[in-house]
């Protein structure tokens, strides 16, 4: 197949992009193929998996006439302790309640979606014990479709979680990674990377490798579908008018999970990036304090970065400068919440109040689902943040992560009196 070359707009005059497609085999014309990344390949025998059906479809639009939402991401059993306060050091407490109930980011939002009453697929492991069937039964009654959860055996247990959740309704977490994040393999299968690119919007977040996280958001990257590329010389800011960011695909990435940098690459390719105040700031390195230092450092995250590209086997590399992430939907708690969209005022959205906080856990997935369940349905990004406030808000009401996911019709009760 033949270079691609393109000329530069009339006011960029001095460089020009070489594009270069590789030729691929499919019996479909209209099918996308992706080349394979450039993984490191071991010969450790891998542990066997089972998929939990559900009786659905790779393609969900045969299924549902709405786009599915798609989470790809953590499940947890999450171990509640209630207390009076975190014990120092060598001290030992008594917890005034104990029990076990579904979590972890991915589920949480998950299950959110599903409770909303929209069309939303899981992607993620679980172990085959008594907490991956806790988990799974959470989803499923949530409506949830579980074709594309994964069983691992061989004794990797499934994700979980200590909550010590104190009387103001605050929490402090340890997790566990487990079936999180072990045992994902290298590329991940093609019915899995299906459901991602027949989705009306992708949920990620940090709880399980970025590896994983990366080649999902690569789904929705097209300049086309089945082209692997090299970039001979590139006008600064020139890239992107012609190599479109999202093939459809929003992806929205949660920050909450691992407590380390982001990979570049991984931030490529996700157009919306949702920290709370604490994670923003933890990764810019900013103040986060008033409204101010939070705009600025959200303004940091538009900024443009250096990054090199890898792209399959035939991988063509670029050292160039790209756009940082152009929305950044941050979570404030008590304070409500803020979109800033690069080049535009800041949307701000006020909490809802919440009659009595009982349990905060959860509160940020349920937000951050919303929000994702009202921007796929068409709702203008002031309605999408209303709309999330009002879930996070019923929320924080009820005790667990899963079991507090409001339904839809709450939520629109709530709405008529705000």
């Amino acid at each position: 197949m033949k270079g691609i070359h393109l000329s530069p707009p009339p006011t960029q005059t001095t460089n020009t992009i070489q594009l270069q497609t590789f030729p691929t085999t499919t019996t479909n014309p209209n099918q996308v193929q992706f080349l394979p990344f450039q993984t490191k390949h071991n010969n450790k025998k891998k542990k066997p998996k089972t998929p939990i059906l559900c009786l659905s479809s790779t393609n969900p639009s045969k299924i549902h006439p709405q786009p599915p939402l798609v989470v790809v991401g953590s499940a947890n059993a999450d171990i509640y302790v209630e207390i009076d306060r975190l014990p120092k050091e060598g001290e030992t407490l008594p917890a005034k309640t104990g029990q076990t109930l579904a979590g972890g980011k991915g589920a949480n939002q998950a299950a959110c979606g599903g409770k909303l009453s929209y069309p939303t697929y899981f992607v993620g492991q679980v172990g085959q014990d008594s907490y991956g069937k806790l988990v799974t039964e959470a989803l499923r009654s949530g409506g949830v479709c579980l074709d594309h959860v994964t069983t691992i055996s061989g004794g990797t247990p499934t994700g979980h979680a200590v909550v010590m959740l104190q009387s103001d309704g605050q929490n402090s977490i340890i997790v566990v990674g487990g079936a999180n994040m072990s045992c994902w393999p290298e590329i991940l299968p093609q019915h899995d990377l299906d459901v991602v690119r027949n989705a009306g919007i992708v949920l990620l977040q940090r709880e399980i490798p970025d590896a994983v996280n990366i080649q999902v958001a690569k789904v929705g990257f097209s300049l086309s579908k089945a082209i692997a590329f090299c970039v001979s010389s590139v006008p600064v800011g020139f890239l992107f008018e012609y190599a479109a960011r999202s093939a459809g695909v929003p992806v929205i990435f949660d920050a909450g999970g691992m407590d380390s940098p982001i990979p570049q690459e991984l931030l490529n390719y996700v157009d919306i990036l949702s920290p709370n105040e604490t994670e923003l700031g933890r990764l810019t390195g900013m103040a986060t304090e008033s409204f101010e230092d939070i705009a600025q450092a959200a303004a940091k995250c538009h900024k443009w970065v250096s990054s090199v590209l890898h792209l399959g086997h035939h991988e063509m590399l670029f050292c160039i400068t790209f756009l940082g992430v152009k929305q950044v939907l941050v979570k404030l708690g008590e304070k409500g919440s803020a979109l800033f969209i690069e080049g535009e005022e800041p949307i701000q959205q006020p909490a809802i109040f919440a009659k009595k906080v009982l349990d905060t856990t959860g509160a940020g997935d349920t937000f951050t689902a919303a929000f994702a369940v009202a921007l796929v349905e068409g709702k203008s990004k002031k309605e999408c943040l209303k709309f999330a406030a009002a879930a996070a808000s019923l929320c924080v009401q009820v005790k667990g992560a899963i079991p507090s996911m409001p339904d839809r019709k709450s939520v629109l009760e709530l709405l008529n009196y705000h």
